[in-house]
């Protein structure tokens, strides 16, 4: 009963890149500009449901076989199959047995059928299963997955099980993506179907054809998996029955992930494609600059520098606000003058990781005597009533995009990480402001429960939720030490989700055996850390031990401390690997890429959109090297403060790169291109950092003074990543 894939026993199923779906979303940003001119009706994962033609030509499904086990377990599509388990060595209590036998099929009459028997009876994590390959079938012929299934009532059976379609991201197979569904079991022959429209982990989001045609995604499919996990399964040990397992296309395709909503009016009647829109939008900024290029006669005095920065930064959000509803903007770029050649645009939408964003820095603001309290509890409450007034989800969550001009939602995605930093944003305001905006704070964050995103069974965070297709993001949250543990500490401080998450859910470092990752981890022991048993382990550069974040970027690594006190708390954890981070940030790029500048993290492309950059050795896979991001310096003045101030000032006087509101996005080290624009995220990020640097930590004594946020304190101070807590064994 062993499994005939020992590949599958090493793949992380559902821990797979944290980030893969972060430069989607961001992509995502682009079409989120404007609304769908019509929805798309919705469908579901369902049990003998008829076929619903698409069109009066349609009079027929058209149906591919994949596997009818006529002739045993080589399917109909010349792939072999068979049976895997997780963890081999427990044979005996964890394993799936696949047999094909006859018997009575869906339709009464004699048929081959494929039998599974399984157990995930063990006293240790158990999880096994069956596989057949796909051969790289085209499914965008094909708009379901079909089969016949059924309980064994004898034997008994689990109601529920998970299936997996997954396809390889290059030619030999070294890293997969799946969309994954949930399959109802009855002692009954019934017929299941899948809508491919639900498998939305097959989508790349950052590939722009993909938005034009979502089933491009689902060429060149790989494998089907079935999946018995013992938390997720009612009954541990069990047998089903299935059958003539199918792609079909009904002419009923249904939603994509990529849809976007009906606008609910028109803002204008200009031609989104002239200058007369772009003026028009401006138009309801609050101002916005009248120079690309500012060149500036910096202070000496380091402190004096960072006030200057901070300045022209909090100009931004000064304004780039729509004036009636006061939403920060998502970006603008001041093409017309700049060397990639590009023109104006203003991103009159907003994300709302940028509102949480913006009342942090109305208190940095505040903090650094930019502006006066009455003035930022008045900014504050208008922002407020606006959010107060959108349009949410029933979860009680926000969508991840509106138009800042219209208020219209303009995704149907509920953002797990992105809901986090608005509410994040909201305890700082309450913290700065208690007696003034405390009421309406606590309104918002009242709305909905963390533990919405939680998934118990892998006891880590969805992405989030697609509310036009009813279902989960096919990823979770799988890695530790990444952006979204901010948005965790909160949920577990709320008592939204369990503390096992924080310990027992995202991983440290991935297992040996998972070929994939940049190099194996060290010292990757049990650990025993407030009751919680998990495997710790650590990556190792050059000297520099670290817990690796996934792509080695300096906002995956640092942007949780705009809000969480890791360097204070956490000295032998988090803080520590907060300080080697960023050592690794400027070792790699000044002394093993040779480059003039350091910092590297997701940004804005000279001449492009958005990417992924970092130093590649601090992530289990690595991110691609080249551009610099000055908020990767900001977010380091905690830990490196002289040097990263004399980052800045290299990078003022080797680059264009300064503006009327600070500093631009990025610069591409190679040619000396630079992205004219500012992103809400980006200027954020500047401008909280050096409040914090300059003021104590401002925005995080704001954040702590919660009673709730100070009593999860004990998960920052407990955890050491480079020590033994407790005894355990070698992996």
């Amino acid at each position: 009963m062993m499994s005939a894939r020992s590949d599958l026993a090493k793949r992380p199923f559902p821990i797979l890149s944290i980030m893969r779906n972060f430069v989607g979303f961001l992509v995502l940003a682009l079409f989120a500009a404007g609304c769908a001119d019509q929805l798309s009706a919705s469908a579901g994962v369902s049990r003998d449901d008829p076929a619903i033609p698409g069109s009066p030509a349609t009079v027929l499904p058209v149906v591919k076989i994949v596997a009818d086990f006529e002739d045993g377990l080589i399917n109909n599509l010349g792939g072999a199959s068979g049976d895997w388990n997780l963890d081999p060595s427990d044979v005996n209590n964890s394993y799936t047995d696949a047999t094909v036998v006859t018997m009575p099929g869906a339709d009464g009459s004699e048929s081959r059928v494929l039998r599974l028997s399984y157990s995930v009876d063990s006293d240790v994590p158990a999880r096994n299963g069956f596989w057949t390959k796909l051969m790289d079938i085209d499914g965008r012929e094909y708009d379901h997955l079909e089969f016949e299934i059924k309980g064994d009532p004898d034997r008994g059976f689990t109601e529920k099980f998970r299936l997996e379609i997954k396809k390889c991201v290059d030619e030999i197979c070294s890293e997969t993506i799946q969309g994954s569904a949930v399959i109802p079991v009855t002692a009954d022959w019934s017929t299941v179907r899948i809508p491919l429209n639900k498998l939305t982990g097959l989508i790349d989001f950052a590939d722009p054809d993909v938005w034009n045609d979502p089933k491009k995604s689902y060429d060149g499919l790989d494998e089907l998996i079935i999946i018995f996990n013992d938390l997720f399964v009612t009954k541990k040990s069990g047998r089903i029955f299935i059958d003539n397992i199918r792609f079909v296309r009904t002419g009923n395709p249904g939603p994509s992930a990529v849809d976007q909503p009906q606008c609910t009016g028109l803002k204008t009647d200009l031609h989104h494609d002239t200058p007369e829109y772009q003026r028009f939008l401006i138009g309801r900024l609050r101002g916005f600059p009248s120079e690309v290029l500012v060149k500036k006669d910096f202070s000496g005095d380091d402190r004096e520098f960072l006030r200057e920065v901070a300045r022209d930064t909090w100009k931004y959000f000064d304004f780039v606000i729509d004036a009636k509803n006061q939403l920060p903007l998502d970006n603008i770029k001041l093409g017309a003058d700049s060397s990639d050649g590009d023109g104006l645009w203003i991103g009159d939408y907003t994300n709302v990781t940028n509102v949480g964003v913006y009342l942090m820095s109305i208190v940095s603001a505040f903090d650094l005597g930019l502006i006066t309290g009455e003035n930022a509890v008045e900014r504050i409450r208008g922002t407020l009533d606006t959010v107060e007034r959108l349009e949410y989800h029933s979860s009680g969550f926000p969508y991840n995009y509106y138009d800042t001009t219209m208020l219209d939602k303009t995704s149907y995605f509920v953002s797990f990480v992105d809901s986090g930093w608005l509410m994040l944003g909201l305890y700082v305001a309450k913290g700065a402001f208690p007696d003034e905006v405390g009421e309406q704070v606590k309104r918002l964050l009242d709305r909905g429960n963390l533990g919405f995103f939680y998934d118990a069974v892998e006891k880590q965070m969805y992405h989030g939720y697609y509310a036009n297709l009813d279902v989960y993001s096919d990823y979770h949250y799988g890695v530790f030490y990444a952006e979204p543990r901010a948005t965790s500490y909160m949920a577990i401080a709320r008592g939204d989700v369990p503390e096992e998450h924080w310990f027992a859910g995202p991983v440290r470092t991935f297992p040996a055996d998972y070929g994939w990752q940049s190099q194996s981890p060290r010292r990757r022991v049990e650990k025993t850390v407030l009751g919680h048993r998990f495997r710790g382990g650590f990556y190792e550069w050059k000297g520099l031990p670290y817990v690796p974040s996934w792509g080695g970027s300096a906002f995956e690594a640092l942007m949780p401390t705009l809000v969480l006190s890791e360097g204070e708390l956490a000295p032998r954890g988090l803080g520590e690997n907060n300080r080697v981070h960023v050592r690794g940030q400027i070792r790699y790029a000044l002394e093993e890429l040779e480059m003039p500048v350091w910092g590297m993290s997701p940004c804005s492309v000279p001449g492009g959109t958005y990417s992924e950059y970092g130093a590649k050795p601090f992530g289990i896979k690595g991110y691609k090297a080249g551009v610099v991001t000055p908020h990767a310096s900001v977010l380091a003045l905690e830990y490196a403060p002289a040097e990263a101030v004399k980052n800045l000032r290299r990078l003022a006087e080797l680059y264009d790169i300064y503006g009327e509101y600070g500093f631009y996005d990025s610069v591409e080290v190679a040619t000396g291109r630079v992205a004219r624009k500012y992103y809400a995220l980006d200027q954020g990020m500047v401008l909280i950092a050096i409040n914090n640097y300059l003021n104590d930590g401002a925005i995080r004594k704001r954040f702590h003074s919660d009673p709730e946020m100070k009593s999860a304190e004990k998960l920052l101070t407990a955890e050491s990543f480079f020590e033994d807590e407790g005894p355990g064994t070698s992996a």
